[in-house]
């Protein structure tokens, strides 16, 4: 008897569910009194967030190091944060922040991309650690590793890209018959599609600012929202959304974003987190809803010189570098950033 196999992205999972350097510790930022009267909220109207940064409890001898850098939630409502600081390189929470596990020892210090699909109906971890010396690996949730891609396996499968990358996978996403798509976002601006056995299937992209090309394709998601699966991709440094078919033909281009990181989505909304100090949403038609934590002037102080690293400066209910978010089954978002010593912030959907 032949079974078709069932491939269900985690982070697909619960938002498509009803709308129900040198390592350092992260020191707890404190609202004034009058900061408390202030910021409490971002966002406007259906899209109102109560903001809580700092999300999550670390124990002792646990730290983000210089970054907080992904995040994605499991069936559990488990929420999963890759660092770069120790142990390992993957902390694992409780809804409501108790710390659970340290994983990723195989990364250690080297956390970046991360995602979980459930496959058959066990849950996978999949992580892309921007780091050449490192691979792109799948592992259970317990921190068991199932199989690694490294420089020499992409190498041998595409000889252009053997030629031209350094291979620095940031992350990746998943087509709806159990394949996926690998961008190399700091290596050579390349996306590579596997097919649900593993095997390699193409590459697209490459180097540009035309139509399919890259510049850091740093994020990217399978974006269904219309009924047409689509891969979506954060075409970073040329500050714009570009979306693909699955067999890697470019349907379309959106601008007006500043430096896109990554892509959820949840029901017909899509979070785009931008490291230029602000997350935004869109609707089905992939027209802005808002901009959470939008302020221009800020925002310039945000980009500042080794801003990231003056942790004291910080304006609650304001973003500094936001690398990557999600939204979990309630439609709360979290949001980790590149930042020293890493941050975590929970903002708390109130309407």
């Amino acid at each position: 008897m032949n079974e078709k196999k069932e491939f269900v992205s985690r982070r697909r999972f619960v938002r498509d569910a009803p709308f129900a350097g040198a390592t350092m510790l992260a020191v707890p930022y404190v609202l004034t009194s009058r900061e408390k009267a202030k910021v409490l909220t971002v966002g406007e109207g259906e899209f109102l967030y109560e903001v809580e940064h700092d999300w999550g409890h670390l124990p002792e001898g646990h730290a983000y190091g210089n970054a907080s850098h992904g995040v994605t939630v499991d069936k559990a409502g488990l929420i999963y944060v890759t660092h770069h600081g120790k142990p390992g390189s993957l902390f694992v929470f409780e809804p409501s922040g108790k710390f659970v596990k340290s994983l990723g020892e195989v990364h250690a210090a080297n956390g970046h991309g991360i995602d979980i699909r459930e496959e058959d109906g066990t849950e996978f971890l999949y992580l892309s650690p921007s780091n050449s010396n490192l691979s792109f690996t799948k592992m259970t949730l317990e921190g068991e590793v199932v199989w690694q891609k490294g420089k020499k396996l992409l190498g041998e499968l595409s000889g252009k890209y053997a030629a031209k990358s350094r291979y620095r996978p940031t992350n990746t996403s998943f087509s709806p018959d159990g394949g996926y798509f690998l961008g190399d976002g700091y290596g050579s601006d390349f996306l590579h599609q596997f097919d649900k056995n593993d095997k390699y299937v193409r590459t697209i992209g490459g180097g540009g600012n035309g139509p399919g090309q890259f510049r850091t394709p740093h994020g990217q998601w399978l974006d269904a929202r219309d009924g047409i699966p689509k891969l979506a991709v954060c075409d970073r440094a040329n500050n714009r959304l570009q979306w693909f078919d699955m067999e890697g033909k470019h349907l379309k281009t959106l601008d007006g974003f500043l430096f896109p990181a990554d892509i959820d989505v949840k029901g017909e909304l899509m979070l785009v987190p931008d490291l230029h100090a602000r997350i935004t949403l869109l609707d089905k038609e992939d027209k802005v809803i808002t901009h959470l934590g939008d302020d221009p002037e800020w925002r310039k102080v945000a980009l500042g010189n080794g801003f990231r690293l003056k942790r004291d400066q910080w304006k609650a209910g304001r973003f500094v570098h936001p690398h990557d978010a999600c939204f979990d089954k309630d439609g709360n978002i979290f949001v980790v950033e590149w930042v020293s010593t890493g941050r975590v912030t929970k903002l708390r959907k109130v309407s």
